[in-house]
């Protein structure tokens, strides 16, 4: 680093690997937009899980044993296809986690609202309090960063259990609520066949877009013990909980309520709501609340802390100015760019709400991030392709057959994100101005793209001069 300013402490073992996998790879937001959608939906998790999931980690492990320094898909791309397209992939993962954050933030202010019992939910629709919310919780997060991962990874490792603590909770409710009074949904071999509608397909989109996280780590991998070695053996361990999260937390969900009673921003702790009255256990909301809170700032800190290092590693080869580079001088972290990353989620989640609801605000910022993070995640895929025929300096960890493994499970893993991007760029089906909708998601994802090509071209025009 430039300066000779301290380097980062690798602090992150396998454990603290894991764990800051689960908090990124486990959202419960999605459960609850899943579980909205019946029965169907557990078997659309288990298609994201073998069609996506699986193909994006072994492309991550092969990809990261190849590439192991700091930087992650900004590098691996960059290698593959040369430093404008691995630019624009980091720059598009990089302003993915802006709407990122204030959609996260909304689904965890509606959460919040239950830590004060029924008293606060008279503010469930109200504007101010969950752009409020998001700006304060975004300010948190981002001065906690600047500290480092001596003190994120704690956030980090309560945000994870605070992702599966609450899915155990409202399992349990619901299987005591199911056995006393019956499940809330009726689960029959025609309710679990997915339904090939415009409505049901959209939501397919953010069911892959939730099993998204694995790439997390290998942004930071200067705060990892042995990264080539560390990140295979975390990723299994984590993506076991992860899915077992998603599924079976959908699953409790429906048993505790009917899918056409679930609010996409409140709908686990309301479904715990609901089986804690059933079975007279009401004084477990209130923890319940308070852990999905933690659950989420805890996703918003891990997807800060990594995002941030993109605009850090691009700062250091030269494409952004040299500011970028620059580490705290105590803590030894990206602080510039943690501090760009905080202020422009910030207005984002001022932008996003404008002229419409708290839910319009929520489904357009969805929309927004899954389109920007799934372009790069296409050229992961194609990056693994494409690098096949590439010798590398170092042994690579993939799945025996090599080559063809790697090539057909890289194949499968890029159709479903082309899919997906394609399905992102439609409006929720109760949105009453789809025509706003489609002008504020694709008009500020152009946006966020184009300029992120305007700061590569200026960025070479100043290497050029100081060279």
């Amino acid at each position: 680093m430039a300066g000779g300013a301290p380097q980062p402490h690798k602090v992150m073992g396998v454990a603290d690997l894991a764990m800051f996998y689960i908090v990124t790879g486990v959202s419960l937001r999605w459960i609850a937009t899943a579980a909205a959608f019946g029965p169907s939906s557990i078997v659309v998790w288990v298609g994201a899980l073998l069609c996506f999931y699986l193909p994006f980690v072994l492309a991550i492990v092969e990809l990261s044993s190849r590439y192991p320094q700091e930087g992650g898909l900004y590098i691996w791309t960059r290698e593959a296809f040369g430093p404008y397209v691995g630019f624009m992939a980091g720059w598009s993962y990089f302003t993915s986690n802006l709407p990122y954050f204030p959609s996260v933030l909304y689904f965890d202010a509606g959460n919040a609202l239950y830590i004060g019992g029924t008293s606060l939910l008279f503010l469930r629709g109200n504007p101010l309090f969950f752009m409020g919310f998001a700006l304060t919780a975004l300010a948190f997060i981002t001065a906690i960063n600047i500290f480092g991962m001596r003190f994120g990874r704690w956030l980090h490792n309560l945000g994870a259990v605070g992702m599966w603590g609450p899915a155990l909770i409202v399992i349990v409710l619901g299987g005591i609520a199911w056995s006393q009074f019956g499940s809330a949904t009726e689960f029959t071999s025609q309710s679990f066949v997915p339904v090939f509608d415009l409505q049901h397909m959209i939501m397919w989109a953010a069911i892959a877009f939730a099993l998204s996280g694995a790439e997390t780590a290998s942004f930071m991998s200067g705060e990892i013990k042995d990264p080539r070695r560390t990140i295979p053996r975390a990723l299994p361990i984590a993506g076991l909980v992860i899915v077992s999260c998603y599924i079976i937390g959908t699953f409790a969900v429906l048993l505790a309520m009917p899918s056409s009673e679930v609010n996409t921003l409140q709908g686990l702790v309301q479904a715990g709501a609901v089986a804690a009255e059933k079975v007279g256990a009401g004084w477990i909301v209130v923890p319940l609340a308070l852990l999905i809170t933690l659950g989420n700032l805890g996703a918003a800190s891990g997807f800060l802390s990594c995002a941030a290092r993109i605009p850090f590693a691009v700062g250091i080869d030269r494409l952004l100015p040299p500011v970028f580079a620059k580490v705290h001088p105590k803590w030894g972290t990206p602080y510039v760019a943690i501090l760009v990353q905080g202020g422009l989620g910030a207005v984002l989640c001022i932008l996003g709400q404008a002229g419409t609801g708290v839910k319009g605000a929520y489904d357009v910022l969805v929309s927004m991030g899954i389109i920007a993070a799934f372009l790069p995640f296409a050229l992961v895929f194609l990056a693994v392709i494409r690098l096949q025929g590439v010798p590398s300096d170092v042994p690579l960890t993939r799945l025996p057959g090599g080559r063809v493994t790697s090539t057909a499970f890289a194949c499968i893993g890029l159709a479903t994100t082309l899919t997906a991007l394609v399905l992102a760029g439609f409006p929720a089906p109760d949105e009453p101005n789809k025509l706003l909708a489609v002008i504020k998601i694709l008009g500020l994802t152009t946006i966020l793209l184009g300029s992120g090509s305007v700061v590569y071209l200026l960025g070479q025009r100043a290497a050029r001069r100081s060279a």
